[in-house]
């Protein structure tokens, strides 16, 4: 298994394809032959500016996180998983001695090894090595494509049912309805959400929330010439409200408010929207600094988290929802790329759509000499 060809970036716009040598597992680790690679909004952020935050891309980077494949070799202390098996990649390795990982939010350990965060190669390649218990077998109803869908979703499962603690028969309203947003509604809806009301500037993407997700769909308005952000979200907040019948407080009110998009006004106006006493969650990844109505968000009580990536017990709910039929992935995979094309698999996700006009929700590469039918 001399045989790795890697797609990576060397810098900013530089993207290119390399042979790099297959990874030595040790004890508790597997090899996995890598067939199916969803693209992340920050992988192609990463080839955009080089960085996200603090992770600064400063030599060659294997790109990929999102990934499916069969194991190929197993370390000799691993007990759950065999050559052969399929199976869906948790692609950030923790220490598990910190107190992050002790207490049970690994996802927060400050050595963790995610694929494709600068400076660890991610999973476009041949072969990816990975810790057996961060390797999920796939059930025999789930297909590749599936397994590496189980990524996003598992985003998703973290910040609506870790984070957020949502329950049967609450509402929810979801700014952005991107892959991560989507994902988003479709797992309140499999958690008995009430109401799932889906919010973006992009008609067509609204329509897809609808047969999708979502309950409701909101269409923001255009803002006015000199008009202030957050007079903007107030005007906005107000009318959304209005047009779908949403109160702040009694069974007319919003239980939970997630934005995915990362956009201030989307911020500002999810605050207002959700109700008193009401939860509200972060999970898109926008401007570093905003600003906040912070005099709403006190008054109200509000609970305002985070959300990040993924923790314990994520990945095997959300691997359930899509085994036990609550959730389908399929409809969410747009465009599907050879290996040889990932670099147009890249402009067209950064693009929006595909030649054809065709909008794109999710991108898959497959792995080298995998066809892209091969689900």
């Amino acid at each position: 298994m001399s045989d790795n060809p890697s797609f990576l970036m060397r810098g900013i716009e530089d993207v290119t394809f390399e042979q790099r040598p297959v990874p030595e597992i040790v004890d508790d680790e597997v090899l996995v032959s890598v067939k199916k690679t969803g693209i992340c909004g920050s992988d192609v952020h990463f080839v955009v500016a080089g960085r996200i935050g603090n992770f600064i891309v400063e030599k060659p980077m294997v790109l990929g996180h999102e990934s499916s494949g069969v194991v190929t070799k197993v370390g000799p202390n691993v007990k759950t998983l065999k050559v052969g098996d399929r199976v869906a990649m948790e692609p950030g390795a923790t220490c598990r001695k910190c107190d992050a990982c002790k207490s049970g939010r690994y996802e927060l350990c400050p050595n963790i090894v995610f694929a494709a965060t600068p400076p660890h190669d991610g999973t476009l390649g041949r072969y990816y090595r990975i810790p057996e218990d961060i390797c999920y077998k796939l059930p025999d109803n789930l297909t590749l494509e599936d397994g590496a869908m189980i990524e996003p979703l598992s985003v998703a499962v973290h910040a609506i049912a870790n984070i957020a603690g949502f329950r049967p028969n609450q509402s929810i309203v979801v700014f952005g309805a991107g892959p991560v947003g989507l994902a988003c509604m479709a797992a309140a809806r499999a958690l008995g959400a009430s109401r799932v009301v889906a919010v973006d500037i992009v008609p067509g993407r609204l329509e897809f929330a609808k047969s999708y997700a979502a309950t409701d769909t909101y269409l923001p308005p255009p803002m006015e010439p000199g008009e202030a952000r957050l007079r903007y979200s107030e005007r906005n907040a107000a009318t959304l409200m209005k047009t779908l019948g949403i109160e702040e407080r009694g069974p007319r009110s919003i239980d939970l408010v997630v934005d995915a998009s990362g956009a201030e006004v989307s911020i500002q106006t999810g605050i207002i929207v959700a109700k008193t006493g009401g939860t509200y969650v972060q999970v898109g990844m926008g401007s570093p600094e905003i600003v906040i109505p912070v005099t709403t968000l006190l008054t109200k009580e509000l609970t305002f988290k985070g959300s990040f990536r993924y923790g314990p017990g994520d990945y095997p709910l959300a691997i359930a929802l899509v085994a036990q039929g609550k959730i389908d992935l399929k409809p969410l995979i747009t465009h599907r790329f050879k290996f040889e094309d990932a670099e147009e698999a890249f402009k067209t996700t950064r693009t929006g759509k595909s030649s054809d006009g065709k909008g794109v929700i999710k991108a898959v590469i497959s792995g080298p000499d995998v066809s892209p039918d091969e689900y």
